[in-house]
């Protein structure tokens, strides 16, 4: 019998706020059995001990991640069941020899989420200055899917050039925007709409939001049924 083939994504967390995208995006891949490797920028450690008051480290990332996913949108702890990390693989940020930095390290593609203007404008320029900036390059030149979820508001003229050029060189340019009629009634439906959208720029399936099905007034339909999917 010969043993599957791991392909995973890489999921970059840069550091702009919005720690909950990230973690509602890994427990949606996980959940979708898909395999994760995991790279932490240093600025996003400061916005994850901020917003969690979780201090991400290297030497125990198994625990500090499973801390980290367990937490709800709120910041409030053992809102999610911690689930299994054994197909999670993590890499340093100073790692520039990491699997990931080269093209030949098989991968499905890379979500970015969130995306700082920094992160957005050291991929765009192609600076490689940490393994996060590094893999997201990688990902463009083999032509995989990257999906950079971009979480700062206003954006200047030129954040978005950069964004053209990141659609231009093929990456999925996705605002971490939310929707309203889905029938939210927590800030968790806000956060997972976004995440549930990255996900389906990725083809990776889901149940963390009530699509759009043509009729209106869905959103109060399902608020008054309790909420959607």
């Amino acid at each position: 019998m010969t043993e599957r083939k791991r392909t995973p994504w890489v999921v970059g967390v840069s550091g702009a706020s919005g720690t909950p995208y990230a973690a509602a995006v890994l427990r949606g891949l996980l959940a979708a059995g898909e395999s994760v490797d995991l790279v932490v920028s240093r600025a996003s450690r400061l916005t994850l001990l901020d917003e969690t008051g979780i201090a991400f480290r290297d030497a125990h990332w198994r625990d500090d991640l499973g801390e980290w996913l367990g937490r709800g949108a709120d910041g409030k702890p053992e809102t999610f069941a911690r689930p299994e990390l054994d197909d999670v693989r993590y890499w340093g940020a100073g790692d520039l020899a990491a699997g990931p930095s080269s093209g030949s390290y098989p991968v499905k593609g890379m979500l970015i989420v969130p995306a700082s203007t920094a992160c957005v404008a050291g991929v765009a320029l192609g600076l490689s200055k940490d393994l996060l900036q590094r893999v997201a390059s990688v990902t463009l030149k083999e032509r995989r899917r990257l999906v950079v979820a971009v979480r700062e508001t206003p954006l200047n003229g030129q954040t978005l050039r950069h964004l053209v050029a990141l659609d231009e060189a093929g990456a999925i340019v996705l605002p971490a925007s939310p929707a309203f009629y889905t029938g939210a009634t927590h800030i968790q439906d806000l956060v997972d709409f976004v995440a549930g959208r990255v996900l389906d720029a990725a083809d990776v399936p889901h149940r963390l939001y009530r699509r759009w099905e043509g009729e209106l007034g869905g959103s109060r339909t399902a608020r008054g049924a309790g909420g959607g999917d």
